[in-house]
């Protein structure tokens, strides 16, 4: 896929971007490009009509070279000044501020960056490759964490595709993405990891806000293994499964065995999920407990169906297990129990 494709087609006949365009492009929430126009004048030199915003290639010059100074840690208004300056031709390289010494300011009379700013350098961009536009948008906002953007993206992304669909061709490209910078780079992506994982673990807990189960529909229980940390691909299921009117529970990370079984015990499901990011985690002995486990009266007592899924169980044996590939197997698997 063209990773430009979606922008290309957001562009007016008369030329330039929208604001909600460009916002996808770089990033960066469309009110806070609104925020930067309106208090540092660093907006489209031309509107449409007087009034509507249509950024040129120039104007997305500009706000490149204003996020990458942000993320370097230059306050707001002096990575705007610098930005402008540098755009102008005044003097200022188009990559960042100049570091002139001694005066404290650039050739074009912009502040220089803090020391302090210089020294505390943002991470630099994650690797999503060939993917989505939106793909890029979102990892440059996490790599600058930027809050705001990483909501208003991801429920942009939510909105315009679907669960299923923005899970697997947007957020979890960029979740891999911090997973491999951060296994070379040390504990260097922790924050950039951390933030992102809060907000989209919000931002799939708000897809499901006040949806009602369906009356009668099996329930799942879904669950980490013991000493599993790794729960967004179960919130990603939670959520699905709850748009479509399925009755959940939600265990989450590193759920004891014994604590497990109790749960199956009091609820009664129609099928467990046992997820597993590691092969450290995946344990074929506790599935054959869980496959074991009976409830209900005497004479009709009744199994949940066990579902293993995740990463952990690639090539592993787990007798009584189906194994589930992915969300929308997933989804289609528990559906029909």
């Amino acid at each position: 896929m063209d990773p430009t494709g979606d922008l290309l087609l957001e562009t007016p006949v008369d030329g330039g971007l929208t604001t909600g365009a460009v916002a996808r492009l770089l990033g960066v929430a469309p009110t806070t490009l609104r925020s930067w126009d309106r208090r540092y004048g660093i907006g489209p030199a031309a509107r449409q009509d007087g009034r509507h915003r249509r950024w040129t290639g120039a104007d997305i010059a500009s706000l490149r070279h204003m996020c990458a100074l942000t993320s370097a840690g230059l306050p707001p208004a002096e990575a705007a000044r610098t930005a402008l300056a540098g755009t102008s031709g005044a003097g200022t390289s188009s990559t960042g501020p100049s570091r002139a010494e001694g005066s404290g300011a650039g050739a074009s009379g912009a502040p220089a960056a803090p020391r302090s700013a210089r020294a505390s350098r943002a991470p630099g961009p994650l690797p999503v490759g060939r993917a989505r536009q939106e793909c890029r948008g979102l990892a440059r906002a996490a790599v600058r964490l930027d809050a705001p953007a990483l909501d208003e993206l991801l429920t942009a992304v939510l909105d315009r595709y679907g669960l299923p669909a923005a899970w697997d061709e947007v957020i979890m490209p960029v979740l891999h993405a911090v997973g491999r910078k951060w296994e070379t780079a040390g504990e260097r992506y922790i924050e950039v990891e951390h933030l992102l994982s809060w907000h989209v673990s919000g931002a799939l807990r708000g897809v499901t806000a006040g949806r009602t189960p369906t009356p009668g529909a099996g329930l799942a229980l879904l669950a980490c293994a013991p000493g599993e940390t790794h729960t967004l691909a179960l919130e990603a299921l939670a959520a699905t499964l709850a748009q479509q009117g399925l009755p959940v529970r939600m265990f989450g990370a590193a759920v004891p065995a014994g604590a497990l079984e109790d749960a199956i015990r009091r609820t009664g499901p129609a099928a467990v999920v046992l997820w597993a990011q590691s092969r450290k985690t995946a344990s074929p002995a506790l599935v054959a407990r869980l496959d074991a486990l009976e409830w209900g009266v005497r004479g009709a007592r009744r199994r949940p169906v066990v579902c293993v899924a995740g990463p952990g169980w690639a090539g592993r044996q787990a007798p009584g297990a189906r194994h589930l590939s992915g969300l929308s197997d997933a989804v289609d698997t528990l559906a029909t129990l």
